[in-house]
């Protein structure tokens, strides 16, 4: 839905950060199944379904491609969430996976699927795909924490699904929203030069929650790096489908392309006019930024285990309590630093047992980086004190 008139581009280089995440070789194994055929294929399909504007057969078709695909990978857990405006009644599609430890504390992925003037292959069919093959390959990945896959509608009217589901599911049923993670036209341009992804930060009010997007998207672009052949930059998040959840004091991240299309809203947004390569680049880092976010808790193997596994809970926080359990008995040199948003290191403890528990109370509400090193290497975590 963005546009080139209402942005200013104002963005820097990220370099490298206290939050810096190491490489993981079990995630690195499963952003390696990304597949290129699919995502052509599915922008294919997804272009060939037309123009789809809200009230049309073409979205409607899109919405039962979009459910059924998810049912033939195994998903259950699969709502359509109607909501009816000027335009005509549309649905949100919503897939939860619940996670092994906080099964009530979500990572929200979204993207829209509805189009206005054109295929919209691009915006937003590059999003769309992306959380279909990211869907196929998490179908037997446990997570720490739940993720719930979004697919909106309505978006290209003002942000009307999204709006709908933090009026009615988020408020209501008081969600416990860890983060929300958005994707709105990462096609990439033919012909360009496309090796930078754009992430997206919340620099808005309320500004209660900046500092923890901030973090977030600097985690973002980090993965990516990792985990793609991109390279990033951080912006700020504006236009899409993570605004009512800024709005309603959610931690925000997102991506966008960098070279931005001529051919958003119009006939022309077409997959000729795109980069798939590039696209598939941009799967791969968005899949190791959610592994990461999620905390995918399948054991590495024995040959590719770089890092000690290991569980810090409650996560949230409601007392500021922080309980340590190193996972590998075997490990040694155990020792832990916590650092604030801005960098300052607040705690330091070495010589940690396999588990332990520390009394954190005078610590303010808010996000903290956990850095926990073990035989020279090292793990970095997010914990929230509510």
């Amino acid at each position: 839905m963005k546009s080139n008139f209402t942005k200013l581009i104002i963005c820097f280089f990220i370099s490298i950060s206290t939050y810096a995440q190491t490489h993981n070789s079990y995630y690195q194994s499963v952003v390696d199944n990304v597949s290129a055929t699919n995502i052509l294929t599915d922008l294919t399909s997804f272009e060939n379904f037309g123009v789809k504007e809200v009230g049309t057969s073409a979205l409607s078709n899109t919405e039962n491609w979009i459910t059924s695909r998810y049912t033939s990978l195994g998903y259950t857990d699969i709502e359509l969430q109607p909501f009816t405006y000027a335009a005509g009644t549309s649905n949100n599609i919503i897939i939860t996976k619940t996670g092994t430890v906080y099964p009530d504390t979500y990572i929200i992925i979204d993207a829209h699927y509805d189009t206005i003037n054109g295929p919209g292959t691009n915006d937003n069919g590059s999003g769309t795909v992306l959380l279909l093959e990211i869907a196929r390959l998490l179908t037997n990945i446990n997570t720490e924490y739940s993720i719930k896959i979004i697919h909106f509608s309505g978006e290209e009217d003002g942000l009307i699904g999204s709006n709908y589901y933090v009026n009615n599911t988020v408020n209501p049923e008081n969600l416990d929203i860890h983060l929300v993670f958005n994707l709105d036209q990462v096609g990439g341009v033919n012909g360009a030069t496309n090796n930078t992804i754009t992430c997206e930060e919340d620099r808005s009010n309320p500004p209660a929650n900046n500092s923890e997007s901030s973090v977030i998207t600097n985690i973002l672009a980090n993965c990516i790096e990792l985990y793609s052949n991109l390279n990033t930059q951080i912006s700020y998040a504006y236009a899409s489908d993570y605004v009512p959840f800024e709005n309603n004091g959610e931690i925000i991240t997102g991506l966008y392309e960098t070279n931005e299309t001529t051919h958003a809203h119009t006939p022309t947004d077409l997959l000729i006019n795109m980069d798939p390569a590039y696209l598939t680049e941009v799967t791969k880092g968005a899949l190791g930024a959610l592994l990461e976010f999620a905390v995918s808790t399948n054991a590495l193997s024995t040959n590719e285990n770089i890092q000690d596994p290991i569980s810090i809970y409650p996560n949230p926080s409601n007392n500021g309590v922080l309980n340590l359990n190193f996972l590998n008995a075997t490990s040694t040199n155990r020792s832990l630093k916590i650092y604030d948003v801005l960098g300052k290191e607040i705690y330091t403890k070495s010589n940690l047992q396999v588990s332990e528990t520390i009394p954190l109370k005078g610590l303010q509400k808010g996000m903290y980086i956990v850095v926990l090193k073990t035989d020279n290497k090292s793990i970095t975590k997010k914990w929230i004190i509510n």
